[in-house]
């Protein structure tokens, strides 16, 4: 855990598991992963009690009996979220992600499997450096096989990597991959009614049903979390927030709708929209005039000053009080389907009331999501370029 971490230890997690251990070699990455031998060395100033001593020697015995059985497991089949019967072989060494790579890529290093992606991402997420916190969290990337060219799979490719899993969000790629005999899983994530049954199948195809579990607990426990922060905001007082493609007006992704509410805020695109529908509603000009946000949150870099600069706007709240954020991108862009929701609100939280969220504390969340989930320590830097 992060040395700031100011938490009293109730259990050993991965991280204090790699902290207390020192230096451990292990047979066999965690859980169904690639069986290499992994050595870890950690320098910690942190003091530890005999108590404490002792429990994390019973974590490590555990944790490597565990480790072994796993490892050792035989294929076995699950069902997707298409309802495909699919096959999963006991031993992961390369997964494959295709189309959505960003959300999906997120998702195996949610799992603590980052380092077995083994392509790298399609050309429209590596164009720019937007995706670059993925070289962070799977540096091996850079040195991966593209495995797709535009909407195109490049078979030959596919079938010379022959990956041990192939994780996909549409039906036809899962159609065209099973055919050449390959073990594909179908995932879906447009809705909050998609979070928990991704989760708990990504825990039983990897072999992390422990950490699934966790990072359920993580999320809802921080939805309740930003639930009694904002429980004070009545609703006629809730700031109004447009997200999206602004400039050309489009919302993409009904879920921004829940976050932005979430965090206290009031989407303007919410009106008659169930989040548990995946539509992409269009809007007007007018209709931004009307609604007069008082924040935007926009999804590129460049559109905040577009938005300045057009003059029929120079009278919304949002424009007239400098009130323009760009939604980070981490591991994914936080304002679209992502295991990175919770802290997408608790950044909306902090720009909408710092009262409530202020900045050490967003930077306390972050910093502790990537360490628990992906097993990565981000810098000071690094933080507060994400939060912007």
């Amino acid at each position: 855990m992060g040395k700031e971490q100011k938490k009293q230890i109730s259990r050993v997690s991965r991280r204090e598991f790699m902290a207390g251990a020192g230096a451990l070699v292990l047979t066999g990455v965690l859980s169904g992963c690639k069986p290499d031998v992994i050595t870890t060395t950690v320098n910690s100033t942190k003091t530890v009690t005999h108590n404490e001593t002792q429990r994390i020697t019973q974590t490590v015995t555990s944790y490597i009996t565990t480790t072994q059985t796993v490892s050792e497991r035989s294929s076995f089949t699950v069902t997707d979220m298409a309802g495909r019967t699919v096959e999963i072989p006991g031993v992961i060494n390369k997964i494959a992600t295709f189309g959505a790579n960003g959300v999906l890529n997120t998702m195996v290093e949610t799992m603590g499997c980052g380092a077995k992606i083994a392509n790298q991402m399609r050309a429209n997420f590596t164009k720019t450096d937007k995706w670059k916190y993925q070289f962070v969290f799977a540096p091996q990337l850079n040195d991966c096989p593209v495995l797709e060219t535009g909407s195109e799979i490049d078979i030959e490719a596919v079938l010379q990597l022959n990956p041990d899993i192939c994780l996909c969000m549409s039906l036809a790629t899962a159609t065209l991959l099973e055919a050449k005999g390959l073990a594909v899983i179908y995932l879906e994530w447009q809705t909050l009614a998609n979070v928990e049954p991704c989760i708990t199948l990504l825990g039983r195809v990897f072999g992390k049903e422990d950490i699934a579990a966790d990072y359920m607990d993580y999320f809802n426990n921080k939805v309740a979390q930003a639930g009694s922060l904002t429980a004070g905001i009545a609703e006629q007082d809730r700031k109004k927030v447009l997200y999206g493609g602004i400039t050309s007006y489009t919302q993409p992704h009904a879920i921004a709708e829940w976050w932005i509410y979430q965090a206290g805020g009031y989407s303007v695109t919410s009106e008659g929209r169930n989040v548990e529908e995946v539509t992409h509603p269009s809007y007007t000009l007018e209709d931004i005039l009307m609604w007069n946000p008082d924040v935007m949150v926009t999804t590129d870099t460049a559109m905040a000053g577009e938005l300045r600069a057009m003059d029929t706007l120079k009278d919304v709240n949002a424009i007239k009080n400098n009130e323009i954020y760009y939604i980070p991108t981490v591991a994914h862009v936080w304002g679209n389907r992502t295991t990175e929701q919770p802290l997408t609100i608790f950044w909306m939280m902090n720009k909408l009331y710092p009262e409530i969220m202020p900045l050490d504390t967003l930077r306390e969340e972050i910093r502790y999501f990537y360490s628990h989930f992906f097993l990565t320590e981000l810098t000071d830097a690094q933080i507060t370029e994400i939060i912007g």
